[in-house]
């Protein structure tokens, strides 16, 4: 990706940052300064939920074309979405401590996440036990569909039929935080941003990908 795109990313997240921290927060009943953890939460589960939708998409070419660029793509895409959501639980985690008084509580978005980590650390295993390029493809774009199955599930129709501690879709006072206009424009910030990121990680990420496969087809 070229520099301009780059120094946007750059530049909106440490934007992102800097006001994130010191712009106040309005009068948001039982939230206060804690608010300020959603400009990097939610940006982290959704950008976990779009890696590992993308690595589907990608799967369901790979078994279409048999084109291991397509393998290669699901692969970073899955790496990446696995990374965001534990930055996610790292995040929600710190919410957790702040409103709940511990860290962990085994809340039903906890779970959720966390089972989630299990499914997509299944993926990465099942990878690694496989040593036939071909197979190990065709095995684990099949498993990256069904595990992108889940995900709506486990993010968002498990924790509402189930009673919760975390607060419904962010942006209510009976279900949604009433943001001001200093705050919304953090928080699309925040999403557009992180979201700019992990495109240009993902960029890298198959530039290293593609390089390491290549390495590997010339010494075979």
């Amino acid at each position: 990706m070229n520099k301009i795109f780059t120094s946007l990313v750059f530049l909106i997240i440490s934007g992102v940052i800097v006001l994130g921290l010191a712009l106040p927060i309005p009068n948001i009943p039982a939230l206060g300064d804690k608010a300020r953890v959603l400009y990097f939460h939610v940006p982290m589960s959704w950008i976990s939920v779009l890696a590992f939708f993308m690595s589907m998409w990608y799967s369901i070419r790979y078994l279409k074309t048999k084109d291991h660029d397509y393998d290669i793509r699901s692969y970073s895409c899955a790496q990446l979405g696995f990374l965001f959501c534990i930055l996610a639980t790292a995040t929600g985690s710190l919410w957790a401590k702040f409103s709940w008084g511990s860290f962990w509580n085994w809340d039903p978005r906890q779970t959720s996440i966390f089972i989630l980590l299990l499914i997509y650390g299944a993926y990465f295993a099942l990878r690694s036990a496989i040593d036939s390029e071909d197979q190990r493809a065709k095995l684990s774009s099949v498993y990256a569909i069904i595990a992108a199955v889940t995900v709506p599930f486990f993010v968002f129709i498990m924790p509402r039929i189930v009673e919760s501690l975390h607060p419904d879709p962010i942006i209510n006072t009976q279900g949604k935080i009433n943001m001001d206009s200093s705050m919304l424009t953090v928080f699309i910030s925040a999403l557009t941003g992180f979201t700019m990121l992990y495109l240009w990680m993902l960029n890298l990420k198959i530039r290293v990908e593609k390089i390491n496969y290549n390495k590997l087809s010339i010494n075979e």
